[in-house]
């Protein structure tokens, strides 16, 4: 057994580059505004790494007697493998047709892997996932995008519901764009109005002030915001 201080040593480094690794996919995330972003895969990560620690070395503090001790160091990193999909789920949303969140699970479900590789010490191995990790998150998405020539646009409405139902918002969008799917509903607020958010797709370039306009004609329209999806 390697003297105790070396070996927490050696241990910390492995939950650190876990979590600086796991909060490096993280912070491409964060770049796109994802919700499941720097702290998140950063302490997934954490999280990780620190269970295989425990899976791998914990048997070295139970001062056990004699050799006849057996110990399975995969059951605890086993058990987090299972965990993290109950996570990802969390991560995925259906709001009509559209999916979202697909990428920031298998993100999460990265970054877990990564944190149990620098736990088990594979430091490479864990640099590596990375690596090949942020080349797939963004190099790719370039080609993913090729040749798609919609432009995604999400739009925020305060909408008085009194005076208008929200059917004309959708109707007055439908005009010109397709609107995906209604995503959040948020009210009633005192004044009677609530507010509503839309995902649209349109042919490129589409400006803002273009898909904010085609809602002032609406009765009962407060305000507009309009977002990169």
């Amino acid at each position: 057994m390697p003297d105790l201080h070396d070996l927490h040593g050696e241990l910390l480094i492995r939950i650190l580059l876990g979590t600086v690794l796991g909060g490096v996919i993280g912070f491409e995330r964060d770049l796109h505004g994802r919700q499941a972003g720097l702290r998140t895969h950063a302490i997934v990560a954490l999280a990780s790494a620190t269970f295989m620690v425990v899976s791998t070395q914990f048997i070295y503090w139970q001062h056990y007697s004699g050799d006849s001790v057996r110990v399975d160091p995969s059951r605890i990193a086993a058990s987090v493998v299972s965990g993290i999909g109950f996570l990802g789920a969390g991560a995925i949303l259906r709001t009509g047709i559209t999916i979202r969140g697909l990428t920031t699970a298998a993100g999460l479900w990265l970054v877990s892997a990564i944190g149990m590789a620098a736990g088990g010490g594979m430091y490479v191995i864990a640099a590596f996932a990375t690596l090949v990790g942020l080349v797939v998150l963004t190099v790719l998405r370039i080609f993913e995008d090729r040749g798609d020539t919609v432009d995604r646009q999400r739009i925020t409405v305060r909408l008085d519901e009194k005076r208008s139902p929200v059917s004309a918002v959708t109707d007055a969008l439908a005009q010109r764009y397709k609107v995906m799917s209604q995503e959040t509903y948020e009210g009633p607020f005192e004044d009677g109005s609530a507010q509503f958010t839309f995902e649209v797709r349109a042919p490129s370039p589409v400006h803002s002030y273009e898909l904010a306009r085609t809602l002032e004609g609406v009765a009962g329209v407060k305000h507009v915001r309009v977002e990169k999806a």
